[in-house]
């Protein structure tokens, strides 16, 4: 295959104007060609990326990342055909590949925040501290992961609110995953006056406890005197149920037991405070 050299700088330093025609035409099948590369190779690789997506949905890949993995695959086959077609007009590519490193190091200079927040991206990626669909506590943020990002990640809370939370503020932040495991234990305090029958109470909340079936019996649940408060005895009630279930166990104690203690006449006292009058 004959190259035509590129001299297009030497012809306009001559003033040669009347070659360029000549000159343009004697490069127009490498310019075919690397437009073809170009053109093939962006189809191509939009396919791959394709190909990639059903790869790691059959694989069960938390779909979150499905579409930074892509990217990622996508970008770098694209470079390389354009790498390519640049080769097929004879372009010295080690020229070109030093100059673009030479301008990544000043745009990374200028994009450190950026590149913090794709470095945290990467380590999440990496460590899986939670996938999409968990309920998390980020900082002072909560909500169920819709989508992870290179940049950021996305999510919903539960009075539906989209929030975008940068990578690197997740990173730098302690993470709580509320769907981490299958089981979680549920911590509830419930308050009886000093008068009313401890073992009764007791009893009650037991009653309640056993009348739901999603709650678990294995481990078992734990009813006992938490403390002696200033208006109140408090007892403390901790139940185990699924991840999945928590807030809708949650909800039904606190309205059923309210439901058995009036049943039962045992009283939820209000805050008391005893004030004595000094004649002096």
């Amino acid at each position: 295959m004959m190259h035509y050299p590129l001299d297009l700088a030497s012809i306009i330093q001559s003033k040669s104007y009347e070659e360029i025609p000549q000159y343009l035409l004697s490069i127009a099948p490498l310019i075919v060609s690397a437009v073809l590369i170009v053109v093939v190779g962006f189809i191509f690789s939009n396919l791959v990326g394709k190909l990639v997506i059903k790869g790691l949905r059959a694989k069960g890949v938390d779909p979150s990342i499905h579409g930074f993995i892509r990217t990622v695959i996508t970008l770098i086959l694209k470079f390389i055909f354009i790498l390519s077609a640049l080769s097929t007009l004879n372009f010295d590519i080690n020229s070109f590949v030093t100059a673009l490193g030479a301008a990544g190091v000043t745009a990374g200079i200028g994009l450190q925040s950026s590149i913090s927040q794709l470095a945290s991206g990467v380590q999440i990626l990496a460590n899986h501290p939670f996938k999409s669909g968990d309920y998390i506590d980020v900082g002072t943020v909560s909500g169920k992961v819709q989508e992870i990002k290179m940049m950021y990640t996305v999510l919903v809370t539960v009075d539906n609110k989209r929030v975008i939370i940068p990578n690197s503020y997740i990173t730098s932040n302690n993470i709580i995953n509320y769907n981490a495991e299958n089981r979680r234990r549920l911590d509830l305090v419930f308050s009886i006056a000093y008068d009313n029958d401890i073992a009764l109470a007791k009893q009650t909340l037991l009653e309640v406890v056993r009348k739901n079936e999603l709650i678990l019996t294995d481990p078992e649940p734990l009813i006992a005197v938490k403390e002696h408060g200033a208006s109140s005895v408090n007892l403390a009630c901790y139940i185990w149920c699924s991840s999945d279930d928590y807030w809708d166990i949650f909800y039904y104690m606190q309205e059923n037991v309210k439901l058995a203690f009036d049943e039962k006449k045992i009283s939820i006292p209000f805050g008391q405070l005893d004030v004595h009058i000094s004649k002096e």
